[in-house]
Parts: C-alpha cells; structure tokens; sequence
C-alpha cells in the first residue's frame, strides 16, 4: 500500500526500480523465471524523500517508518515496505503492518 525508500543514491533506486521490472536481469542474475515488477509508483515516497523531506544523520530510519505509518492511517492502508542504504554498501527493509 505504502512505499518509504531513502533515495539519498537516487540513481541506485534507479537501477534497481530498472532490474525489478526487467526479464533479463530476473534470468540471468536472479534465476527467475520472469521479472518480479517495479512497485507502483503512485504509492511511493508520495510525500516527498530524503532528498526533499531531508535526510537526519542517525534518524533517518526513524523517519521513514514514521512517514511510513502516517500515510498507512491517511490513506487507510495496511502493509508499507520501508527501505534504505547505509554506509559501505550495506542497506535494510522491513515490511510495516498497520493494525486497527
């Protein structure tokens, strides 16, 4: 329902939007069958980014799941994937569920 990704190396969500929605890459560097698909970009980051919203030192996660459940109630959702890189390469996700 809700997608909360810190694009502060925009060009690396970039690419990995590309390689989610291609049938080449899911063959022959994940051993799919077929592409898994890009999320629908009309659900992500709809409030702006870290690179609009801005990007605290040590509270960046904080901030995406904060964003994360407040749109989840705004827009009466259930389920958000928050994501983010951190230093050397290294990242996280987790998936948020709202409950009632």
């Amino acid at each position: 329902d809700v997608f909360e990704f810190h694009e502060a190396f925009a060009g690396q969500i970039l690419a990995n939007l590309k390689a989610l929605d291609s049938d080449w890459y899911a063959q022959n560097q994940m051993g799919r069958k077929a592409k898994f698909g890009a999320p629908d970009m009309s659900k992500f980051n709809l409030w702006g980014g870290s690179l609009s919203i801005g990007h605290p030192f040590a509270a960046t996660g904080v901030r995406l799941v904060q964003t994360a459940a407040k749109r989840l109630v705004k827009e009466d959702g259930q389920f958000a994937v928050v994501a983010a890189c951190a230093a050397g390469g290294l990242g996280h996700a987790m998936v948020v569920e709202r409950y009632p």
